[in-house]
């Protein structure tokens, strides 16, 4: 026997012992009744709630998760809503209102399942974030947390229309139809937004990492640091302290130049041109004396000045040094190129330029 049969047979036999007639006010009595129970068991609910996560609420889970909490105590609120909605619609046989009941309560169940499925997500963000260098995950878990509620709420309208008898899939295909339209009107946006997806699952750099850049300004330093990596551009910032806004699609279609993906070591080539007579052992020596008096220069590997070239007017040599910290690139090839010209100075040792002798000639007819 179902419970509102029960009911029925119950207010039956009070009718017939008082003697009231089923009339209008008797209906409304019956809703009075089936009420103040509705609330009754709300009242004694809400106070069984408030000692059981009394009881948890030492507990530093229940602390970091209050989210959760109150999407839970919101999830049993709306059970009992469900329940006492169920039990007037058979109670007073309203059995043309009990799809749009059920359409309403899927809305309303959307917002404890969004606050419960936001927490699972920050749960995972904090337990696996920890664990990665990387601080694209970051990104991805924002990105999730933005747009979890939105992808609820539109699977639950679509569910309630449908529960009433509103066909759905004419919208879907407009939808459909309409973003067709939108994506060729906005193919830009939609592929840097797509290519930003791409730089978030390859990381051919992340925030922090130090990268060439293409897009400087003229007379402006060429590389900087990831500051940001959005859905539809990226900013870095330079060393002259410039940010640049690069679209997302068009750092997909070049050359990626990071110097810290791997690691912050890098090696700094640094060309230098003596003249023809010069003692070659004596120059490789000054250039190794003074890359060895940089502490940020790495002792190993050991600094190297190999001869690359016999130039027009010069031998060409070139140290290559490893250094500790990739930032420091244009601060050693400054640091070696003044060390080095005091030194050759000192030393006698001439650093050539191209010169052209004109001869003027004068010939007497």
């Amino acid at each position: 026997m179902r419970l509102d049969e029960g009911w029925h047979e119950i207010w039956d036999t009070i009718v017939a012992k008082v003697g009231m007639e089923d009339t209008a006010l008797t209906l409304s009595v019956k809703i009075v009744l089936v009420l103040v129970s509705a609330f009754l068991l709300y009242l004694t609910g809400k106070w069984v709630m408030k000692i059981i996560f009394k009881r948890l609420d030492r507990y530093e889970f229940i602390h970091e998760n209050q989210l959760a909490i109150i999407s839970i105590r919101q999830g049993i609120e709306y059970i009992l809503v469900l329940v006492t909605g169920i039990f007037l619609i058979e109670f007073l046989k309203l059995a043309f209102i009990k799809n749009i009941f059920f359409a309403l309560m899927i809305l309303l169940f959307a917002l404890p399942v969004k606050g419960l499925v936001v927490t699972a997500i920050s749960f995972l963000k904090r337990k696996f974030v920890q664990k990665t260098e990387t601080k694209v995950d970051d990104i991805i878990f924002d990105l999730l947390e933005r747009f979890a509620g939105i992808v609820l709420f539109i699977i639950a309208i679509m569910l309630a229309l449908d529960l009433i008898g509103i066909n759905v899939m004419p919208f879907i295909a407009g939808a459909g139809v309409i973003g067709i339209a939108i994506g060729f009107a906005a193919k830009d946006t939609l592929s840097n937004l797509i290519a930003g997806v791409l730089l978030l699952i390859d990381r051919p750099f992340e925030v922090g990492d130090r990268i060439e850049i293409w897009q400087a300004p003229a007379g402006s330093s060429t590389w900087g640091d990831v500051i940001s990596i959005g859905m539809r551009a990226s900013k870095i910032k330079t060393t002259d302290n410039i940010v640049v806004i690069i679209p997302n699609n068009e750092i997909m279609i070049r050359d990626i130049i990071n110097y810290t993906a791997d690691s912050d070591a890098i090696r700094v080539r640094i060309n230098i041109g003596v003249a023809y007579n010069t003692d070659i052992a004596l120059a490789k020596k000054i250039i190794l004396d003074v890359a060895d008096s940089a502490d940020w220069i790495m002792k190993n590997p050991v600094p190297r000045v190999v001869v690359r070239n016999f130039g027009e007017s010069s031998i060409d040599l070139q140290a290559r040094v490893w250094i500790y910290d990739a930032r420091k690139r244009m601060d050693t090839i400054s640091f070696i190129t003044d060390k080095v010209k005091e030194t050759f100075d000192l030393s006698g040792i001439e650093i050539p330029f191209p010169r052209r002798d004109i001869i003027i000639r004068n010939e007497k007819n």
